[in-house]
Protein backbone atom coordinates (compact mmCIF):
# COMPACT_ATOMS: atom_id res chain seq x y z
CA UNK A 1 0.00 0.00 0.00
CA UNK A 2 2.76 2.43 0.94
CA UNK A 3 4.77 1.51 -2.17
CA UNK A 4 1.74 2.18 -4.38
CA UNK A 5 1.12 5.51 -2.67
CA UNK A 6 4.75 6.55 -3.16
CA UNK A 7 4.70 5.43 -6.76
CA UNK A 8 1.46 7.31 -7.42
CA UNK A 9 2.91 10.48 -5.87
CA UNK A 10 6.05 10.27 -7.97
CA UNK A 11 4.08 9.86 -11.17
CA UNK A 12 1.79 12.81 -10.27
CA UNK A 13 4.25 15.18 -8.64
CA UNK A 14 2.51 18.34 -9.89
CA UNK A 15 -0.77 17.20 -8.39
CA UNK A 16 0.99 16.52 -5.08
CA UNK A 17 2.58 19.98 -5.13
CA UNK A 18 -0.80 21.56 -5.89
CA UNK A 19 -2.41 19.64 -3.04
CA UNK A 20 0.35 20.73 -0.65
CA UNK A 21 -0.07 24.36 -1.71
CA UNK A 22 -3.83 24.12 -1.16
CA UNK A 23 -3.35 22.65 2.33
CA UNK A 24 -0.88 25.40 3.18
CA UNK A 25 -3.26 28.14 2.02
CA UNK A 26 -6.16 26.60 3.94
CA UNK A 27 -3.93 26.24 6.97
CA UNK A 28 -2.78 29.85 6.77
CA UNK A 29 -6.41 30.95 6.77
CA UNK A 30 -7.10 28.65 9.74
CA UNK A 31 -4.21 30.23 11.66
CA UNK A 32 -5.79 33.66 11.24
CA UNK A 33 -9.23 32.41 12.30
CA UNK A 34 -8.02 30.21 15.15
CA UNK A 35 -9.19 31.05 18.68
CA UNK A 36 -6.20 32.16 20.75
CA UNK A 37 -6.07 31.90 24.53
CA UNK A 38 -3.37 31.51 27.14
CA UNK A 39 -4.71 28.49 29.01
CA UNK A 40 -6.97 25.63 27.90
CA UNK A 41 -10.56 25.70 29.11
CA UNK A 42 -10.94 22.46 31.08
CA UNK A 43 -13.97 23.58 33.07
CA UNK A 44 -17.13 21.51 33.11
CA UNK A 45 -20.10 22.19 30.88
CA UNK A 46 -22.31 23.78 33.51
CA UNK A 47 -25.24 26.15 33.99
CA UNK A 48 -25.52 28.17 37.21
CA UNK A 49 -28.85 29.13 38.79
CA UNK A 50 -28.47 32.05 41.23
CA UNK A 51 -31.15 33.07 43.73
CA UNK A 52 -30.96 36.04 46.08
CA UNK A 53 -33.12 36.41 49.21
CA UNK A 54 -31.28 38.86 51.41
CA UNK A 55 -31.51 38.69 55.20
CA UNK A 56 -32.13 34.95 55.40
CA UNK A 57 -29.82 32.50 57.12
CA UNK A 58 -28.07 29.71 55.18
CA UNK A 59 -30.39 27.08 56.69
CA UNK A 60 -33.50 28.94 55.49
CA UNK A 61 -31.95 29.33 52.04
CA UNK A 62 -31.17 25.61 51.97
CA UNK A 63 -34.67 24.51 53.04
CA UNK A 64 -36.82 26.94 51.06
CA UNK A 65 -34.74 27.71 47.95
CA UNK A 66 -31.81 25.38 47.28
CA UNK A 67 -33.51 22.07 48.08
CA UNK A 68 -36.64 22.70 45.92
CA UNK A 69 -34.50 23.80 43.00
CA UNK A 70 -32.07 20.86 43.23
CA UNK A 71 -34.83 18.26 43.44
CA UNK A 72 -36.75 19.71 40.49
CA UNK A 73 -33.68 20.18 38.27
CA UNK A 74 -32.82 16.50 38.41
CA UNK A 75 -33.86 14.47 35.42
CA UNK A 76 -33.07 17.05 32.76
CA UNK A 77 -31.69 15.54 29.53
CA UNK A 78 -27.90 15.15 29.39
CA UNK A 79 -27.44 16.24 33.01
CA UNK A 80 -24.65 14.40 34.83
CA UNK A 81 -25.05 15.94 38.29
CA UNK A 82 -26.80 18.74 40.19
CA UNK A 83 -25.01 20.49 43.04
CA UNK A 84 -26.35 23.09 45.46
CA UNK A 85 -24.71 25.62 47.76
CA UNK A 86 -26.41 27.87 50.31
CA UNK A 87 -25.02 30.90 52.07
CA UNK A 88 -26.30 33.99 53.80
CA UNK A 89 -28.98 35.49 51.55
CA UNK A 90 -27.83 33.61 48.43
CA UNK A 91 -28.31 30.22 46.82
CA UNK A 92 -26.33 28.61 43.98
CA UNK A 93 -27.34 25.54 41.99
CA UNK A 94 -24.77 24.09 39.56
CA UNK A 95 -26.07 21.82 36.78
CA UNK A 96 -23.28 19.82 35.15
CA UNK A 97 -24.16 18.68 31.61
CA UNK A 98 -22.43 16.18 29.38
CA UNK A 99 -19.52 17.46 27.33
CA UNK A 100 -21.30 17.06 23.99
CA UNK A 101 -24.31 19.16 25.09
CA UNK A 102 -24.55 22.62 23.56
CA UNK A 103 -24.36 25.25 26.29
CA UNK A 104 -27.23 27.34 24.96
CA UNK A 105 -29.42 24.28 24.45
CA UNK A 106 -28.70 23.40 28.08
CA UNK A 107 -29.64 26.89 29.27
CA UNK A 108 -32.98 26.62 27.45
CA UNK A 109 -33.73 23.31 29.20
CA UNK A 110 -32.95 24.89 32.58
CA UNK A 111 -35.22 27.87 31.85
CA UNK A 112 -38.08 25.54 30.94
CA UNK A 113 -37.73 23.71 34.25
CA UNK A 114 -37.42 26.98 36.21
CA UNK A 115 -40.88 28.02 35.00
CA UNK A 116 -42.27 25.02 36.88
CA UNK A 117 -40.00 25.29 39.93
CA UNK A 118 -40.86 28.98 40.43
CA UNK A 119 -44.16 28.14 42.13
CA UNK A 120 -42.35 26.10 44.80
CA UNK A 121 -40.30 29.07 46.02
CA UNK A 122 -41.37 31.75 48.53
CA UNK A 123 -43.21 34.81 47.24
CA UNK A 124 -40.91 37.43 45.78
CA UNK A 125 -37.97 35.04 45.23
CA UNK A 126 -36.91 34.85 41.59
CA UNK A 127 -34.03 32.57 40.46
CA UNK A 128 -31.87 33.75 37.57
CA UNK A 129 -29.32 32.12 35.30
CA UNK A 130 -25.66 32.94 35.68
CA UNK A 131 -23.59 34.36 32.80
CA UNK A 132 -22.88 32.16 29.81
CA UNK A 133 -19.18 32.04 30.67
CA UNK A 134 -16.78 29.49 32.16
CA UNK A 135 -14.47 29.32 35.14
CA UNK A 136 -11.56 30.67 33.09
CA UNK A 137 -13.62 33.41 31.43
CA UNK A 138 -12.24 36.25 33.60
CA UNK A 139 -9.93 37.68 30.96
CA UNK A 140 -9.67 41.34 32.07
CA UNK A 141 -9.80 43.15 35.42
CA UNK A 142 -9.69 46.92 35.68
CA UNK A 143 -10.07 49.65 38.28
CA UNK A 144 -10.97 53.31 38.05
CA UNK A 145 -8.33 55.90 38.96
CA UNK A 146 -10.46 58.80 40.23
CA UNK A 147 -8.54 60.97 42.71
CA UNK A 148 -11.36 63.51 43.09
CA UNK A 149 -14.29 61.10 43.60
CA UNK A 150 -15.30 59.15 46.69
CA UNK A 151 -16.04 55.42 46.63
CA UNK A 152 -19.79 55.94 46.23
CA UNK A 153 -19.37 58.22 43.21
CA UNK A 154 -16.87 55.84 41.65
CA UNK A 155 -19.25 52.90 42.05
CA UNK A 156 -22.10 54.92 40.53
CA UNK A 157 -19.85 55.83 37.58
CA UNK A 158 -18.94 52.17 37.14
CA UNK A 159 -22.51 50.84 37.40
CA UNK A 160 -24.32 53.46 35.33
CA UNK A 161 -21.80 54.39 32.64
CA UNK A 162 -18.73 52.17 32.27
CA UNK A 163 -20.51 48.86 32.74
CA UNK A 164 -23.19 49.57 30.16
CA UNK A 165 -20.59 50.60 27.59
CA UNK A 166 -18.43 47.49 27.97
CA UNK A 167 -21.38 45.08 27.94
CA UNK A 168 -22.08 46.05 24.31
CA UNK A 169 -18.72 44.65 23.16
CA UNK A 170 -19.19 41.44 21.11
CA UNK A 171 -18.03 38.40 23.05
CA UNK A 172 -18.57 39.90 26.53
CA UNK A 173 -20.90 37.84 28.71
CA UNK A 174 -20.91 40.03 31.81
CA UNK A 175 -19.15 42.97 33.43
CA UNK A 176 -19.18 42.31 37.19
CA UNK A 177 -18.64 45.41 39.33
CA UNK A 178 -16.70 45.29 42.60
CA UNK A 179 -15.66 47.67 45.35
CA UNK A 180 -17.02 50.97 46.58
CA UNK A 181 -20.45 51.75 47.99
CA UNK A 182 -23.79 51.32 46.27
CA UNK A 183 -25.82 54.39 47.22
CA UNK A 184 -29.23 53.90 48.78
CA UNK A 185 -31.77 55.69 50.93
CA UNK A 186 -31.76 54.11 54.37
CA UNK A 187 -34.77 54.44 56.69
CA UNK A 188 -33.96 53.69 60.33
CA UNK A 189 -37.19 53.32 62.30
CA UNK A 190 -37.55 54.25 65.97
CA UNK A 191 -39.56 51.59 67.89
CA UNK A 192 -40.53 54.06 70.61
CA UNK A 193 -42.06 56.54 68.17
CA UNK A 194 -43.80 53.76 66.27
CA UNK A 195 -45.38 52.55 69.50
CA UNK A 196 -46.47 56.07 70.38
CA UNK A 197 -48.24 56.59 67.05
CA UNK A 198 -49.49 53.01 66.85
CA UNK A 199 -47.68 52.28 63.59
CA UNK A 200 -46.31 48.89 62.57
CA UNK A 201 -43.30 48.13 60.41
CA UNK A 202 -45.40 46.72 57.50
CA UNK A 203 -47.24 50.05 57.35
CA UNK A 204 -43.95 51.90 56.95
CA UNK A 205 -42.84 49.50 54.20
CA UNK A 206 -46.15 49.83 52.37
CA UNK A 207 -46.00 53.62 52.56
CA UNK A 208 -42.51 53.73 51.05
CA UNK A 209 -43.41 51.30 48.25
CA UNK A 210 -46.66 53.00 47.31
CA UNK A 211 -45.04 56.45 47.17
CA UNK A 212 -42.04 55.40 45.09
CA UNK A 213 -43.61 54.54 41.74
CA UNK A 214 -45.13 56.05 38.65
CA UNK A 215 -48.88 56.06 37.99
CA UNK A 216 -50.68 56.86 34.77
CA UNK A 217 -54.07 58.50 34.36
CA UNK A 218 -56.09 58.87 31.22
CA UNK A 219 -56.53 61.21 28.30
CA UNK A 220 -59.35 63.74 28.13
CA UNK A 221 -60.21 66.60 25.83
CA UNK A 222 -61.18 70.10 26.81
CA UNK A 223 -61.84 72.96 24.40
CA UNK A 224 -60.50 70.90 21.52
CA UNK A 225 -57.21 70.20 23.31
CA UNK A 226 -56.20 66.71 24.46
CA UNK A 227 -54.57 66.31 27.88
CA UNK A 228 -52.74 63.25 29.25
CA UNK A 229 -52.72 62.86 33.05
CA UNK A 230 -49.82 61.15 34.77
CA UNK A 231 -48.05 61.34 38.10
CA UNK A 232 -44.36 61.42 38.92
CA UNK A 233 -43.82 59.56 42.16
CA UNK A 234 -40.22 58.40 42.15
CA UNK A 235 -38.26 59.54 45.18
CA UNK A 236 -35.53 61.93 44.09
CA UNK A 237 -34.12 63.19 47.39
CA UNK A 238 -34.25 62.60 51.13
CA UNK A 239 -36.75 65.44 51.74
CA UNK A 240 -39.34 63.73 49.55
CA UNK A 241 -38.89 60.45 51.42
CA UNK A 242 -39.14 62.14 54.79
CA UNK A 243 -42.50 63.72 53.88
CA UNK A 244 -44.14 60.45 52.81
CA UNK A 245 -47.29 59.98 54.97
CA UNK A 246 -47.76 56.68 56.75
CA UNK A 247 -51.16 57.11 58.45
CA UNK A 248 -53.44 60.00 59.34
CA UNK A 249 -54.35 60.79 62.96
CA UNK A 250 -57.52 62.83 62.70
CA UNK A 251 -56.53 65.46 60.17
CA UNK A 252 -52.79 65.31 60.88
CA UNK A 253 -50.64 62.98 58.73
CA UNK A 254 -47.85 61.01 60.40
CA UNK A 255 -44.86 61.15 58.11
CA UNK A 256 -41.75 58.99 57.78
CA UNK A 257 -39.66 61.62 59.54
CA UNK A 258 -41.90 61.38 62.60
CA UNK A 259 -41.14 57.70 63.21
CA UNK A 260 -37.76 57.16 61.47
CA UNK A 261 -34.50 58.76 60.40
CA UNK A 262 -33.72 59.01 56.67
CA UNK A 263 -30.14 59.20 55.42
CA UNK A 264 -28.10 58.59 52.28
CA UNK A 265 -25.66 55.75 52.85
CA UNK A 266 -24.12 52.72 51.20
CA UNK A 267 -25.45 49.20 50.97
CA UNK A 268 -24.21 46.78 53.62
CA UNK A 269 -21.01 45.07 52.50
CA UNK A 270 -19.53 41.70 53.34
CA UNK A 271 -16.02 42.61 52.14
CA UNK A 272 -13.84 45.22 50.47
CA UNK A 273 -11.67 45.42 47.36
CA UNK A 274 -8.12 46.54 48.13
CA UNK A 275 -5.52 47.24 45.41
CA UNK A 276 -1.86 46.57 46.29
CA UNK A 277 -2.41 47.63 49.88
CA UNK A 278 -2.96 51.24 48.80
CA UNK A 279 -6.62 51.42 49.76
CA UNK A 280 -10.02 50.52 48.39
CA UNK A 281 -10.65 50.53 44.66
CA UNK A 282 -13.66 50.35 42.35
CA UNK A 283 -13.62 48.46 39.07
CA UNK A 284 -15.03 45.57 37.10
CA UNK A 285 -14.34 42.07 35.81
CA UNK A 286 -14.92 41.39 32.11
CA UNK A 287 -16.22 37.84 31.66
CA UNK A 288 -15.79 36.23 28.23
CA UNK A 289 -18.71 34.43 26.63
CA UNK A 290 -18.45 30.67 26.16
CA UNK A 291 -16.39 29.64 23.11
CA UNK A 292 -15.19 33.15 22.18
CA UNK A 293 -11.73 34.19 20.97
CA UNK A 294 -10.06 35.64 24.07
CA UNK A 295 -7.36 37.61 22.25
CA UNK A 296 -9.80 39.26 19.81
CA UNK A 297 -12.31 40.01 22.58
CA UNK A 298 -9.69 41.70 24.79
CA UNK A 299 -8.64 43.85 21.84
CA UNK A 300 -12.24 44.96 21.30
CA UNK A 301 -12.69 45.72 25.01
CA UNK A 302 -9.57 47.90 25.07
CA UNK A 303 -10.77 49.79 21.99
CA UNK A 304 -14.14 50.36 23.70
CA UNK A 305 -12.36 51.65 26.79
CA UNK A 306 -10.71 54.34 24.69
CA UNK A 307 -14.15 55.45 23.51
CA UNK A 308 -15.57 55.43 27.05
CA UNK A 309 -12.59 57.40 28.34
CA UNK A 310 -13.78 60.46 26.42
CA UNK A 311 -16.97 60.61 28.55
CA UNK A 312 -15.33 60.15 31.95
CA UNK A 313 -14.99 63.09 34.36
CA UNK A 314 -11.66 64.98 34.25
CA UNK A 315 -8.86 63.05 35.93
CA UNK A 316 -10.62 59.65 35.78
CA UNK A 317 -8.91 56.87 33.84
CA UNK A 318 -8.71 53.08 33.59
CA UNK A 319 -6.03 50.99 35.28
CA UNK A 320 -5.67 47.40 34.06
CA UNK A 321 -5.14 45.02 36.97
CA UNK A 322 -5.18 41.72 35.08
CA UNK A 323 -4.79 41.43 31.31
CA UNK A 324 -4.53 37.98 29.77
CA UNK A 325 -3.48 39.33 26.38
CA UNK A 326 0.13 39.63 27.60
CA UNK A 327 0.28 35.94 28.45
CA UNK A 328 -1.39 35.10 25.13
CA UNK A 329 1.17 37.14 23.19
CA UNK A 330 4.06 35.51 25.08
CA UNK A 331 2.70 32.08 24.18
CA UNK A 332 2.47 32.96 20.49
CA UNK A 333 5.96 34.52 20.47
CA UNK A 334 7.38 31.42 22.16
CA UNK A 335 6.06 29.08 19.46
CA UNK A 336 7.33 31.45 16.74
CA UNK A 337 10.85 31.45 18.19
CA UNK A 338 10.75 27.67 18.59
CA UNK A 339 9.74 27.17 14.96
CA UNK A 340 12.45 29.47 13.65
CA UNK A 341 15.15 27.87 15.81
CA UNK A 342 14.17 24.33 14.85
CA UNK A 343 14.04 25.15 11.15
CA UNK A 344 17.51 26.70 11.29
CA UNK A 345 18.95 23.76 13.24
CA UNK A 346 17.38 21.23 10.89
CA UNK A 347 18.77 23.06 7.85
CA UNK A 348 22.28 23.04 9.25
CA UNK A 349 22.11 19.38 10.27
CA UNK A 350 20.80 18.23 6.90
CA UNK A 351 23.32 20.31 4.96
CA UNK A 352 26.15 19.07 7.16
CA UNK A 353 25.39 15.36 6.90
CA UNK A 354 23.87 15.20 3.41
CA UNK A 355 25.60 18.19 1.86
CA UNK A 356 22.69 18.62 -0.53
CA UNK A 357 20.51 21.75 -0.52
CA UNK A 358 17.61 20.16 -2.38
CA UNK A 359 17.29 17.47 0.30
CA UNK A 360 17.34 20.11 3.03
CA UNK A 361 14.68 22.13 1.20
CA UNK A 362 12.37 19.14 0.83
CA UNK A 363 12.59 18.52 4.58
CA UNK A 364 12.02 22.15 5.55
CA UNK A 365 8.93 22.45 3.34
CA UNK A 366 7.22 19.76 5.43
CA UNK A 367 7.34 21.88 8.62
CA UNK A 368 5.09 24.83 7.63
CA UNK A 369 2.70 22.59 5.68
CA UNK A 370 2.27 20.20 8.62
CA UNK A 371 1.80 23.03 11.14
CA UNK A 372 -0.76 24.75 8.91
CA UNK A 373 -2.66 21.47 8.51
CA UNK A 374 -2.71 20.97 12.28
CA UNK A 375 -4.51 24.32 12.68
CA UNK A 376 -7.16 23.07 10.24
CA UNK A 377 -7.84 20.19 12.60
CA UNK A 378 -7.79 22.48 15.66
CA UNK A 379 -10.53 24.62 14.15
CA UNK A 380 -12.51 21.58 13.02
CA UNK A 381 -12.61 20.22 16.60
CA UNK A 382 -13.12 23.71 18.11
CA UNK A 383 -9.85 23.62 20.08
CA UNK A 384 -8.27 26.96 20.93
CA UNK A 385 -4.61 27.74 20.34
CA UNK A 386 -3.20 27.88 23.86
CA UNK A 387 -0.03 27.01 25.72
CA UNK A 388 -0.81 23.28 25.72
CA UNK A 389 -1.76 22.93 22.06
CA UNK A 390 1.07 25.16 20.80
CA UNK A 391 3.60 23.28 22.93
CA UNK A 392 2.36 20.01 21.47
CA UNK A 393 2.90 21.36 17.97
CA UNK A 394 6.42 22.50 18.89
CA UNK A 395 7.28 19.06 20.29
CA UNK A 396 5.86 17.34 17.21
CA UNK A 397 8.19 19.29 14.90
CA UNK A 398 11.03 16.97 15.89
CA UNK A 399 9.02 13.94 14.78
CA UNK A 400 8.19 15.65 11.48
CA UNK A 401 11.85 16.43 10.81
CA UNK A 402 12.98 12.93 11.79
CA UNK A 403 10.58 11.45 9.26
CA UNK A 404 11.98 13.62 6.46
CA UNK A 405 15.59 12.84 7.37
CA UNK A 406 14.94 9.10 7.53
CA UNK A 407 13.19 9.11 4.14
CA UNK A 408 16.00 11.16 2.56
CA UNK A 409 18.73 8.89 3.93
CA UNK A 410 16.78 5.83 2.78
CA UNK A 411 16.53 7.29 -0.72
CA UNK A 412 20.31 7.89 -0.79
CA UNK A 413 21.01 4.34 0.37
CA UNK A 414 18.76 2.78 -2.27
CA UNK A 415 20.33 4.93 -4.99
CA UNK A 416 23.80 3.85 -3.88
CA UNK A 417 22.82 0.17 -3.92
CA UNK A 418 21.27 0.57 -7.37
CA UNK A 419 24.40 2.20 -8.74
CA UNK A 420 26.58 -0.50 -7.22
CA UNK A 421 24.53 -3.23 -8.86
CA UNK A 422 24.60 -1.56 -12.29
CA UNK A 423 28.32 -0.83 -12.22
CA UNK A 424 30.04 -3.33 -9.91
CA UNK A 425 33.55 -2.66 -11.17
CA UNK A 426 33.38 1.11 -11.29
CA UNK A 427 33.60 3.67 -8.54
CA UNK A 428 30.57 3.80 -6.26
CA UNK A 429 29.60 7.31 -7.35
CA UNK A 430 29.31 6.57 -11.09
CA UNK A 431 25.88 6.01 -12.51
CA UNK A 432 24.81 3.13 -14.73
CA UNK A 433 26.10 3.29 -18.26
CA UNK A 434 23.60 3.85 -21.03
CA UNK A 435 22.60 0.82 -23.14
CA UNK A 436 24.60 2.09 -26.18
CA UNK A 437 27.83 2.00 -24.23
CA UNK A 438 27.49 -1.58 -23.13
CA UNK A 439 30.07 -4.01 -24.70
CA UNK A 440 28.67 -6.04 -27.63
CA UNK A 441 29.02 -9.83 -27.82
CA UNK A 442 31.60 -11.04 -30.50
CA UNK A 443 32.20 -14.44 -32.15
CA UNK A 444 34.64 -16.66 -30.30
CA UNK A 445 38.17 -16.72 -31.76
CA UNK A 446 39.36 -20.02 -33.31
CA UNK A 447 41.39 -21.99 -30.84
CA UNK A 448 44.86 -23.23 -31.83
CA UNK A 449 46.26 -26.42 -30.32
CA UNK A 450 49.92 -27.15 -29.83
CA UNK A 451 50.95 -30.80 -30.41
CA UNK A 452 52.25 -32.46 -27.34
CA UNK A 453 54.59 -35.33 -27.69
CA UNK A 454 54.40 -38.21 -25.27
CA UNK A 455 57.47 -39.90 -24.44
Amino acid sequence: MIERLISLSLRNRYFVLLLAAGLFAWGAYSVRESKIDAIPDLSENQVIVFTEWMGRSPQIMEDQVTYPLVTNMQGLPKVKSVRGTSMFGMSFVFLIFEDDADIYWARERVLERLNYAQRLLPSGVTPTLGPDGTGVGHVLWYTLKAPGLDLGEQRALQDWYVKFGLQNVPGVSEVASFGGFQKQYQVTVDPTRMTYYGITLPQVLAAVRSNNNEAGGRKFEQSGVGYIIKTTGYIQDMATLENVPVITKGTTPVRIRDVATVQMTGESRLGIMDLNGEGEAVGGIVVMRYGENADAMITRVKAKMEQIRAGLPPGVSFQLVYDRSGLIQDSVDSIKHTLIEEMVVVSLVVLLFLFHWRSALSILIQIPITIATSFILLNAFDISSNIMSLTGIALAIGVIVDNGIVMTENAYRNLAEYQAQENPGGPPDTGPSPPSALPTASAPAPSTSTPVSHG
